[in-house]
């Protein structure tokens, strides 16, 4: 566009043939670049950048070929078409894997050089590409938005113009400005008044312009012009076509100038609206924008047919006032316009996006419409059943329209600042009976917006939505759809295991779109604990969707549940896309159902049992609902398989709801279930009003549950009143499964007996159905109440794991999910919640809770120690190159959700387990050396007492150097005999280490930035003496001279009896390299994970750390966080709180491997005790790799954390042995190069840094439980005191008292030459009488040397004897 008035005559409204011959031109399958890119050759070269002159085509063709040569990753260059000279369109794609069409990334163009005489924008673009191609991987900002964005950039619409100008023309008077057909390119676009007004074969460039427009689905545009510099948006002209002055407002006007004003205000010159440009010094623009036709008409413009045609928003950018001024006015022209190129990007990611799909097969559904009421704006759906409409921050009511599909309104869409909102639609088919006259609406739970938006609210109070759809834009009343009646099950019998494996797998299949069928883990029986999983998105977590489980028949003979909830499935699945409740539920909530967690007792229960016990417990004879950890009691049964899969499965899912469905009694009961002194009375919970209102939301949907008299015959006196009561004030339930819900996840879990037959006859189920299908769809419900959110980093957006979110009054804090959301179930009410998170400084607001639905309420959270932009504050930054945030990157993912899971699923190896004695050993650690050279080397650390060698085998890319940088871990096992499971484990790991190297990238990566020590058998003479299948048995504890090794590391003479052990003394000189940052030891006879000390200790420094270390290992072992160790044989029955404790707890005792490492090592070590027997049958160890695979890994992940650095002088000079203390007591050392690492617990910490000559220093750090390790630099000064005082007062006290020195001295030498002129009048006397006194002299002489000797023999033995006792102190 360009801003000086152009008289053109009015054509004719063509909206006819030529509009339609445009249109055939444009979608013609005949034209195969519509299809296929052009081939793109190599250059040969590539220039650097120099910003000061022009690309001719040439120029410019080879600048864009090299740049796609040297990022294939992420750029691609394709024509679109050919200008009229026949020159190509080069488009450059810039986003990761631009090779392949990947939906979930909307697309975005820049346009330039359209008018061939406005060249600024030709060569930004071009500086566009290359600043994102060269920065991509190493500013965040430049990554993300290339890693999300689906990026095209034209530089030149119109090459055979350009060839046409001249450099320094600013007005256009020497041509150039139309293509050589002399046509306008943005006057040659069909218009949305005039139609097509110009031969589709006289402007080449238009068509394919509109070809690839059409093919593409763009979201966001910009159209780079010059002339004057301003932001321009449509419309471009209006129906009268006035020359100037009209405001020719569009249906998202107020979002156009949201758009037009992210350029301008970003750009130093256009936001003050004043170009100043000579030819029209008086031309001002508010802003820096101005609407297209407001400024003056442009019929035929290319933004508006974006807008109109192309379901893409594009605004026009006036660059510079001379349209080709001299190259040296490039540079200033990048600088000036490079932020608002980027900003404008980024702005494609607001508003609402997702997925439009068939509910049946989920098939996506292309050109669905997407209708947002109040604007009369439509786009559609791409190939993948995507769409992406930007919104201003509002409320909105959406519909998604498709012909032969019932439409989907979903109201109250909430949009927030800078971020898009998910929000997917599902429809169901029109039936033949009610075809094309019902639309399903579902309602978001409402919700406040962010108070930080300013936004007015965009919504529509209507309860009735216009929809338009596909087929036009004429508007029709909506049609009152039928009353609605929800298919209800046909079929109600009595599903034994095989016949409810078969509904399962049945429905699963499907409706393969809705529904998932996994299984939680297996039964004593080994049959599978199946949970379905029914949610728009069955498979994944969509974070802000909260989830939810209902579990059934966890008593086996109580079996309603069961049988209601196979039921609920296929209610669900049947009425999804039709029926308004179940379709709005299904989508904005992850429901898992587990029929039957007891599957073995239901096998062996009766029909018609009203209130046996056959059945009831598991296979082993125990009672489900009395096996979980109490937090009053101590549960000493074994905990049970269906148990464990159950704790696990709630520790892997950010479960908010939930219900255990029983029988033999109709009533909610809720927690707590237990009371401290075992008696009935009421034990209340922090949380007892939320439980209370979740349970009436059930019972008062089963008008027969909430009346209060369940059981009269069976029960006559029992009464509860609303139906529903407190666990412990019915009666006492130890042990039981919804109080662990609520004590150790983020789950409020009530139990609900379905009726007063445990077994009822199958003829009965159907009224069960009806007396609780309302109550159980209403419960579900309930996890949209309260509160919810993101917890987030205020400097780059990202999710925080594992923040606190606590509510003042209620001693009951629940924890963010791996994404950073958030529920918080709350009764209505004005609340104080805070949110906090390692690291972060914490922030608090005030919510209001209503009846009305969930509270939306989002924190951002700033760094400790950093400023706005999350940047630590202190100390010199050292630099990080791509592969360095890259491995960060790693880091974080195998440290939240899935990531650890998926490399163990992902790695699996062939592996045939069986114990090897020492010569096998040997064999096979020397195998792994030949077979993998490159990143293993053996090394003997000494021999046992019968000359047995302890191996320590080296893992690293490079095994034969020392890099002091890279952390350094350390696992041994075998130092009893008799548990020989941790040498064959770590024997394993070694294998699975070295033969995914090279073949897993994360298992590469880890190994090329650790060094990875592993000693297999520190014992081998006892592992020799002891024998297979002995769980209790002591022998081959202890080495070959009956001593127990972990009783013998003694740093310290004093405490040593005896000599060391050949063992203890190969291992305490590994342990005594100092270079270690973790140990993990692994033992056998336990199931727990213990950390230093051994010895008794009153308190431990650095217990946070060294607990927490222990606990990442047994968090992610199946079993031992469970904290049920369960082994008979050790007397340690009971809970063990995370499966974690104090080695001295466990057995106190002298002399350890870990307080040795800890205490001379300076290393953390942890022991690892992998099962109850120490040496159990061979055929056991698989399960037990299985079991410690991912725990054994997440060591290597954990080691990564922590902090890091370099200690160094001002010159930069490392300082080598400099002690680092940490938050003032446990000490590292610094190694060769001035590097450290140490590990701590997630939080705040304090370090010291000390080294003789120079002033300490003093540094905080912030270490995250998901981040590896903070790197900082410590720069010491030269240390300014001497003896504890001022240099500088020092120095001028020694020159005062040097300079008293030399006064005295001068004194006395005075004094002394006085003396000394008379005794020379005395010699010389005496040399008149030499001969008379020669002897005498001589002998006075002798006697004065040998008084001077003997005193200088007392001095010197003297002075030996003061230095001896100054070294003493």
């Amino acid at each position: 566009m360009v801003h000086t008035e152009e008289h053109l005559s009015k054509a004719p409204k063509l909206r006819g043939s030529l509009f339609f011959c445009l249109l055939c031109l444009v979608v013609s399958p005949g034209d195969a670049r519509l299809h296929r890119p052009r081939s793109v050759s190599a250059s040969t070269e590539e220039t650097v950048e120099t910003y000061n002159k022009y690309y001719n085509y040439v120029d410019l063709t080879g600048r864009l070929q090299s740049l796609a040569q040297k990022y294939p990753h992420i750029a691609n260059l394709s024509s679109i078409g050919q200008s009229v000279e026949g020159r190509e369109l080069w488009v450059m794609r810039i986003t990761k894997d631009p090779n392949t069409d990947t939906p979930g990334k909307p697309k975005f163009k820049y346009v330039g050089n359209m008018h061939g005489d406005e060249t600024v924008s030709r060569q930004v673009l071009v500086y566009l590409v290359e600043h994102l191609l060269t920065k991509y991987g190493e500013e965040p900002r430049i990554t993300e938005l290339v890693n999300t964005t689906d990026i095209y950039i034209m530089p030149s619409m119109n090459p055979d113009g350009f060839e046409k100008s001249s450099e320094g023309d600013c007005s256009g008077d020497h041509g150039g400005r139309s293509n050589a057909k002399y046509k306008d390119l943005n006057r040659s676009f069909p218009d949305q008044y005039d139609g097509t007004r110009v031969n589709p074969d006289h402007v080449p460039e238009v068509v394919a312009v509109i070809r690839w427009i059409q093919e593409k689905k763009f979201v966001l545009s910009g159209n780079l012009h010059g002339g004057t510099v301003v932001a321009s948006y449509p419309f471009d002209d209006s129906v009268s076509h006035q020359q100037q002055g009209h405001y020719s407002q569009s249906e998202d006007d107020d979002l156009f100038r949201f758009l037009a004003l992210v350029y301008s205000q970003n750009h130093p010159l256009m936001k003050t609206g004043q170009p100043n440009c000579p030819d029209t010094p008086e031309e001002t623009f508010k802003d820096g924008i101005t609407n297209g036709a407001h400024w003056y008409d442009v019929p035929g413009g290319m933004q508006d047919y974006n807008y109109l045609y192309g379901n893409c928003l594009e605004i026009t950018m006036e660059l510079s006032c001379c349209k080709y001024p001299p190259a040296v006015e490039l540079q200033k022209e990048w600088d000036l316009n490079r932020e608002s190129l980027l900003a404008y990007i980024e702005k494609v990611h607001i508003g609402v996006h997702g997925y439009v799909k068939e509910a049946i097969n989920g098939t996506a559904l292309t050109n669905a419409s997407i209708v947002v009421a109040s604007i009369r704006h439509n786009l559609t759906t791409g190939k993948y059943g995507d769409y992406y409409r930007l919104l201003l921050p509002g409320s909105y009511n959406i519909t998604a329209v498709a012909p032969g599909y019932i439409p989907m309104t979903v109201h109250s869409v909430q949009v927030v600042k800078d971020k898009a909102t998910a929000l997917n639609f599902t429809l169901a088919p029109v039936a033949s009976e009610a075809a094309g006259g019902t639309t399903a609406t579902t309602h978001s739970m409402p919700s406040t917006n962010d108070p930080s938006v300013s936004s007015p609210t965009n919504s529509s109070n209507s309860t009735l939505t216009r929809v338009v759809t596909s087929e036009g834009n004429q508007t029709s009343p909506p049609l009152l759809p039928p009353e609605h009646q929800p298919i209800q099950p046909q079929e109600f019998r009595h599903h034994n295991f095989a016949d409810m494996e078969l509904f399962l797998r049945k429905y699963s299949s499907e409706f393969p779109a809705i529904a998932h069928l996994y299984s939680a883990g297996r039964s004593v029986e080994n049959r599978e604990l199946y949970v379905m999983v029914i949610s728009d998105n069955p498979t994944v977590h969509e974070k802000g969707e909260p989830e939810f489980k209902y579990v059934g028949n966890m008593h086996g003979n109580e079996v309603v549940g069961r049988e209601l909830l196979l039921n609920l499935i296929e209610y669900l699945c049947r009425n999804y896309g039709t029926d308004p409740e179940v379709t709005n539920l299904v989508n904005n909530t992850r429901i898992h159902i587990m029929p039957s967690m007891n599957p073995d007792g239901y096998e062996v229960a009766t029909e018609d049992d009203l209130s046996g016990c056959k059945g009831r417990n598991n296979s082993n004879n125990f009672d489900l609902n009395r096996n979980f950890p109490d937090q009053f009691t101590t549960i000493t049964d074994p905990r049970q398989p269906e148990t464990i899969a159950v704790m696990n499965w709630l520790k892997s899912n950010p479960f908010v709801l939930s219900a255990n469905l029983h029988g033999g009694s109709l009533v909610v009961n809720y927690p707590y279930d237990d009371d401290k002194q075992l008696k009935t009375q009421y034990s209340p919970s922090p949380d007892d009003k939320v439980f209370q209102q979740v349970s009436r939301a059930y019972s008062q949907e089963n008008p027969l549950m909430h009346n209060g008299h369940p059981c009269k015959d069976l029960y006559p006196k029992e009464y509860f009143k609303d139906g529903i009561t407190n666990g412990a004030n019915w009666y006492n339930v130890p042990g039981g499964m919804q109080d662990w819900n609520y004590l150790n996840t983020n789950c409020f879990e009530v139990t609900i007996e379905l009726g007063c037959v445990k077994y009822p006859n199958a003829r009965d189920l159907p009224t069960s159905w009806e007396q609780n299908r309302r109550a159980l769809l209403q419960f579900i419900h309930q996890v949209h109440s309260g509160v919810k959110g993101t917890v987030s980093d205020i400097s780059d957006g990202t999710g925080i794991p594992n923040a606190t979110i606590s509510v003042e009054g209620i001693d009951h804090n629940i924890t963010t999910a791996p994404t950073g959301d958030y529920w918080r179930l709350l009764t209505p009410g004005t609340y104080s919640i805070t949110a906090s998170a390692h690291g972060y400084k914490h922030v608090r607001t005030y919510a209001t809770v209503t009846n009305d639905g969930v509270e939306v309420v989002d924190f951002r959270l700033t760094r400790v120690h950093s400023d706005p932009n999350g940047q630590s504050l202190e100390g010199p930054q050292p630099t990080q190159n791509p592969s360095e945030r890259e491995f960060q990157s790693l880091i974080k993912d195998l440290s939240l959700g899935q990531g650890l899971e998926q490399l163990v699923r992902s790695t699996a190896t062939e592996s045939s387990f069986r114990y090897r004695h020492y010569k096998e050993l040997s064999g096979f650690v020397r195998g792994l050396t030949l077979n993998f050279p490159k990143i293993t080397s053996l090394h003997s650390l000494g021999q046992s007492v019968e000359f047995r060698t302890i191996w320590a085998l080296r893992i690293s890319n490079k095994p034969g150097e020392a890099e002091p940088s890279e952390p350094k871990i350390r696992f041994v096992a075998g130092i009893h005999g008799n548990a020989p499971v941790g040498t064959e484990l770590l024997l394993e790991f070694a294998a699975f280490l070295c033969i995914n190297y090279g073949k897993n990238p994360v298992i590469t990566r880890l190994i090329n930035e650790t060094q990875i020590v592993i000693v297999p058998s520190i014992n081998p003479d006892g592992r020799e003496q002891a024998t297979e299948k002995q769980c209790t048995s002591t022998q081959g504890l202890s080495n070959a001279h009956g001593k127990d090794l972990d009783t013998d590391f003694f740093g310290n003479a004093s405490q040593r009896v005896v000599e060391a052990q050949p063992e203890t003394r190969a291992m305490m000189d590994l342990i005594l390299d100092k270079s270690y940052t973790l140990s993990v030891a692994l033992d056998g006879g336990s199931l727990v994970a213990t950390y230093p000390y051994d010895k008794p200790v009153q308190s431990v420094e650095n217990e946070g750390t060294l607990k927490y270390l222990a606990n990442v290992y047994a968090n992610n072992h199946p079993k031992m966080h469970l904290g049920g160790n369960g082994c008979s044989n050790n007397g340690q029955m009971g809970n063990i709180p995370d499966g974690v404790m104090r080695a001295a707890e466990r057995q106190s005792h002298m002399g350890s491997m870990k307080d040795f490492s800890m205490d001379f090592g300076h290393c953390p070590e942890i022991t690892v005790y992998t099962g109850c027997c120490f040496f159990p049958p061979a055929e056991q160890l698989s399960a037990l790799w299985a079991e410690n695979k991912k725990a054994l890994l997440s060591m290597l992940v954990e080691v990564h954390k922590g902090v890091r650095g370099v200690v160094r002088d001002k010159s930069g000079k490392p300082i080598v042995g400099a002690i680092i203390v940490l938050n003032g007591g446990v000490r590292v050392f610094t190694a060769e190069g001035g590097y450290f690492h140490a590990l701590l617990a997630p939080g705040n910490h304090n370090i010291e840094a000390v080294a003789d000559g120079y002033q300490q220093q003093r540094q905080k750090v912030v270490v995250s439980s998901y981040e590896a390790a903070s790197s900082i630099i410590i720069e010491f000064d030269m240390d300014n005191s001497i003896f504890g005082l001022p240099r500088e007062f020092v120095v001028a006290s020694a020159a005062a008292s040097m300079t008293a020195l030399v006064v005295t001295a001068c004194i006395i030498w005075c004094v002394c030459a006085a003396k000394s002129n008379h005794q020379k009048d005395g010699f010389h006397r005496l040399r008149q009488h030499r001969d008379d006194y020669d002897d005498e002299i001589r002998l006075t002489s002798m006697g004065s040397k040998k008084s001077l000797l003997a005193h200088e023999f007392q001095d010197e033995s003297e002075s030996d004897e003061e230095t001896l006792y100054a070294n003493k102190i």
